[in-house]
């Protein structure tokens, strides 16, 4: 007896949007210039933002968090520069890209 595999396809859910014109004379002009459906741009579009919320919620919650410790950037330079000091006095990272020559301005 043969077995019969059914897959369905990914079932999709309509949602109507409103748009002010020159948004949408954007996304008519963006699904020309891509050969794609504003359909498939609006899709992507939301996936994007959806990614981009989760990776603030994310943020959000590790600054809130109290056992994560706060840097303080003054700090933060002097650390840098003090390591970047002691790996030259070492010899480490002469490479002429890395020496001071590289780092003239930065500050």
């Amino acid at each position: 007896m043969s077995r019969i595999t059914v897959r369905r396809k990914d079932v999709m859910n309509q949602i109507t949007a409103h748009l002010p014109d020159g948004l949408a004379e954007e996304l008519n002009a963006a699904a020309a210039r891509l050969k794609s459906s504003r359909s498939e741009i609006v899709r992507q579009a939301i996936e994007l933002y959806l990614e981009e919320i989760e990776d603030l919620d994310a943020a959000a919650e590790r600054l809130r968090d109290p056992n994560d410790p706060t840097l303080d950037w003054d700090q933060v330079k002097r650390a840098l520069r003090d390591t970047d000091q002691v790996r030259r006095a070492q010899g480490v990272g002469t490479h002429p890209a890395a020496g001071p020559e590289a780092h003239r301005g930065r500050r």
